[in-house]
């Protein structure tokens, strides 16, 4: 049985961009055409990789190669080790440029829709130098990235829960039902989210925190949400209900950043679980790099001053 240490000196990264070059093309003689290598020193770099990991990758045959299970397995880690070298040259590249440090923020759609522009075009122009990567993702979904150390900030709807993970503030949201005009609720007011169970909805996916709400607090009122249609974007919920498939529950901001000109109305819902806290997440905000922790105190800044 190898060690870690002995098996990461076994496995060379020439070795597994040639592994994933035959994989893509299925034949070892077209992965070293597109490499510039000979084909049998692709074919022995291959048997080496297999008697380093004690196990078949490849079966060859007579029109290339078939993958086994053990090689669909590498692929994938082989791809995403690749994958993470490109990054590490991309970032390094930039320190190079100019770049002074590097931060990678993963945030609900919430936050990104609402408050993340402006915040982080404010603090770009304050830190020019500081590159900051942001993904769009799943409350849940945040809260695994940081976990795992693929973010190193997140930033999500706290009542999700944040498996033992530090938090701090960052903005409050209002959620509203969104209605077309003419429809039975329309101008009624702030209302309970009970209220709009005989209607069709038009939900977001289905791990998103909002969904996750609506469908508890209809549990608890002995029902279900009539989803009529499922989108992935607040924008596109705004377009499917101002075109009569449904109503539906998004933060009051956004509505009033995406409904444009359409004639839709949001209703403020008087339940408890509608008045949310969006958070920032990191294993430990005392060890994050100098570039991060500028970052943070920056968006505690903007909450703050919400607060007052």
């Amino acid at each position: 049985m190898l060690s870690e240490r002995n098996f990461a000196r076994q496995i060379d990264l020439t070795s597994l961009q040639l592994f994933v070059a035959v994989c893509e093309l299925g034949s070892i003689g077209r992965a070293a055409e597109r490499e510039f290598i000979a084909a049998s020193a692709v074919s022995k770099r291959l048997s080496d990789l297999e008697a380093a990991l004690g196990t078949t990758l490849l079966h060859r045959h007579a029109r290339g190669v078939r993958l086994t299970p053990a090689g669909e397995s590498l692929l994938h880690h082989a791809r995403a080790v690749l994958f993470g070298l490109e990054k590490m040259q991309a970032e390094l590249t930039e320190y190079a440029d100019g770049v002074r440090g590097h931060v990678r923020v993963h945030a609900s759609i919430s936050a990104i829709v609402q408050f993340l522009p402006e915040d982080l075009g404010a603090f770009a122009r304050l830190h020019p130098q500081v590159k900051i990567d942001l993904e769009e993702h799943l409350s849940p979904e945040v809260l695994r990235a940081v976990q795992e150390g693929a973010a190193d900030l997140g930033l999500c709807n706290g009542a999700m829960g944040t498996s033992g993970l530090q938090t701090l503030p960052y903005r409050r949201d209002q959620l509203v039902l969104v209605v077309p005009g003419g429809h039975p609720l329309a101008g009624a007011g702030p209302i309970p989210f009970s209220t709009s169970l005989p209607f069709d909805h038009v939900g977001l996916h289905a791990n998103s925190s909002i969904h996750l709400a609506t469908h508890q607090a209809a549990t608890r009122a002995g029902t279900v949400v009539r989803v009529r249609i499922r989108v992935t974007g607040l924008d596109a919920m705004c377009r499917m209900i101002a075109n009569g498939l449904g109503v539906g529950v998004m933060p009051q901001r956004a509505f009033e950043l995406l409904h444009g000109d359409d004639a839709l109305q949001a209703l403020p819902l008087t339940d408890a679980w509608a008045q949310r806290q969006l958070v920032l997440v990191a294993r430990d905000f005392s060890s994050l790099p100098t570039s991060a922790r500028l970052l943070v105190d920056h968006l505690q800044a903007d909450e703050i001053r919400q607060a007052a």
